[in-house]
């Protein structure tokens, strides 16, 4: 039997050029151009004698070396590739007899490096099969390449035109919004040229809104209400959550929504006036409520500036009363301009007068008393002085209410106010404000200097007010601490100040040396001392009375250190 012709034997250029057709196949179908890179520089032997020493791609204009770069050789490799700026180029790998950076072109732009050595000099066949390796990684990037731009582009197409169909609502709403804002606007501002006041300004707001709609003054107490559901009676205010609240809108913006309201603040030059709300328990407000809410607070505003603008008119006519009041005026005249200021002056009164440490006393503070005067139903007329506010009021104050709602109003506790005894004629208020006077400097020069005191309630300390003979004083002081007093003022010492001082601490030798920041030891040495130069026994009552009584005068009448 005859046979045919063997098949001529494989060689390895054969070999070779099948390895390097699978590679392909693997290349193209590798969708990421990193993978391609990797995936050429792990298969470089199927070129011939050959070892990938570095990879680079090329990305946004700079050559990114591939995470599977040698760190041997990387700097002066990473150098050389960049020196070649787009050409290929030698490359000196130390033991390595050959070294190339071959560029990875396709037909538009470089898509990055193969450097690749060999252990040695390649053939004119391995020269050609690495030549198809980099044509074909080169190939498959470009591929790569465009579909990832494709799929960018898609991408940035479909961004685009959800930002068209956005911006496309948006102007849709901003026209809207524009109509609702010159609604809400006109009606306010009809509202307001009506002069129908925050009842009408409330019942608008009621209007857009569909919700409930009050103002309540800065203590918490209800002004106005338009709509359903009205509390009745409305709860009292608590003071402390009051305020409270008044911060926490006042750190905001804009309106802040507090359990079921939705509250913005009415102060139309920094001051807090009163709070504007709504009343939204569903959670119902929108964007357009928040608007209206706003509105309605800047003609709320304008409103309660007005109504301020007229209050100080009618401080000035007060206070140009109570002055010749203060001053001595006649009956006839007072009684009259008191009934033109809405005041009767026939009643019983009590002046009172107000000093805060932290206040400059200028108008502004004037109209901060008359408001606290105000809210807690003290009906009076008001001046000020220097240092203090003057009331003329009708009825006994409160022991506390007065100065708890300037302590409010205030923001702090540092004030003293002095109540003088009732007054039931004209002729004598001038020496009942020398009471209230009294009652203050008392209060002041006390242990608790700060809150309020009634002269009617001074005890011994009325004697010590004005109108007393202080000569007769002088003396009794000279009798009682005159060689204490001579005995500071040779020696620059304190005896009559710390002898003040322990009769101040109920004689508690604890708390007059703290007062007094000395030690106890040192107290009652000085104590010792002032027994032995005035010659008074502090054990005895009477010589102890008698000393009480001359450093209250000294320090309080006379002026003495305090």
């Amino acid at each position: 039997m005859r046979r045919g012709p063997r098949p001529p034997a494989s060689t390895p250029a054969d070999h070779a050029l099948r390895k390097l057709t699978v590679l392909s196949r693997a290349l193209f179908d590798t969708p990421d151009e990193g993978e391609i890179l990797s995936l050429a520089m792990d298969h470089i032997a199927a070129a011939g004698p050959y070892s990938a020493e570095a990879g680079y791609l090329k990305v946004d204009g700079d050559l990114v070396p591939s995470p599977r770069n040698g760190q041997i050789h990387a700097l002066a490799v990473d150098r050389r590739v960049r020196e070649l700026a787009g050409q290929d180029g030698p490359v000196t790998v130390p033991g390595r007899p050959w070294g190339r950076a071959l560029g990875l072109r396709g037909l538009e732009r470089l898509h990055g490096y193969l450097v690749v050595t060999s252990r040695s000099r390649p053939t004119e066949a391995e020269h050609s099969l690495l030549a198809t390796l980099v044509r074909h990684t080169a190939a498959a990037l470009s591929v790569a390449h465009a579909h990832r731009r494709r799929r960018e582009d898609a991408l940035e197409l479909h961004r685009l035109r959800k930002e068209h169909t956005a911006l496309q609502r948006q102007l849709i709403s901003v026209v809207a919004e524009l109509g609702y804002q010159r609604a809400v606007h006109a009606l306010m501002a009809d509202v307001a040229a009506s002069g129908g006041g925050e009842e009408a300004i409330t019942r608008a707001l009621h209007r857009l809104t569909g919700l409930p709609a009050l103002v309540e003054d800065r203590f918490g107490r209800l002004r106005s209400w338009a709509g359903p559901s009205r509390p009745d009676p409305y709860p009292e205010p608590d003071p402390v959550r009051q305020d409270e609240m008044l911060h926490a809108v006042a750190r905001e913006a804009g309106p802040v929504r507090i359990k079921d309201r939705l509250i913005t603040l009415i102060r139309p030059h920094g001051e807090i006036l009163g709070v504007l709300a709504l009343v939204d328990a569903l959670d119902e407000a929108d964007e357009h409520t928040v608007l209206a809410l706003e509105h309605a607070a800047t003609s709320l505003a304008l409103e309660l500036a007005h109504l301020r603008n007229l209050a100080a008119v009618e401080l000035r006519l007060h206070r140009e009363l109570v002055d010749d009041l203060l001053a001595g005026t006649d009956e006839a005249s007072a009684y009259a301009r008191s009934e033109a200021v809405g005041h009767d002056l026939h009643r019983s009164h009590y002046i009172v007068v107000v000093q805060w440490s932290n206040r400059t006393v200028d108008d502004s503070f004037a109209q901060t008393v008359s408001r606290a005067a105000s809210a807690v139903g003290m009906r009076s007329l008001l001046t000020r002085r220097s240092d203090h506010v003057v009331l003329v009021a009708d009825g006994r104050p409160h022991v506390r209410a007065l100065y708890e709602a300037l302590t409010r109003e205030t923001g702090t506790r540092s004030g003293t106010i002095g109540v003088s005894a009732p007054c039931d004629s004209l002729d004598d208020i001038p020496h009942h404000y020398q009471e209230a006077q009294r009652a203050l400097e008392v209060r002041r020069h006390s242990r608790e200097r700060y809150g309020t005191t009634f002269f009617d309630e001074l005890g011994l300390y009325r004697i010590l007010g004005p109108g007393n003979d202080y000569r007769e004083l002088e003396t009794f002081v000279q009798e009682w601490l005159g060689q204490l007093i001579d005995y500071d003022s040779r020696h620059h010492a304190a005896m009559v100040e710390t002898l003040t001082r322990y009769f101040d601490c109920g004689g508690n030798y604890d708390e007059t040396a703290e007062s007094l920041a000395i030690h106890r030891s040192t107290l009652r040495y000085r104590l010792q001392r002032i027994r032995d130069i005035s010659g008074n026994d502090l054990a005895n009552v009477e010589d102890r009375l008698n000393l009480q009584v001359a450093t209250r005068v000294w320090r309080i009448v006379l002026g003495g250190p305090g």
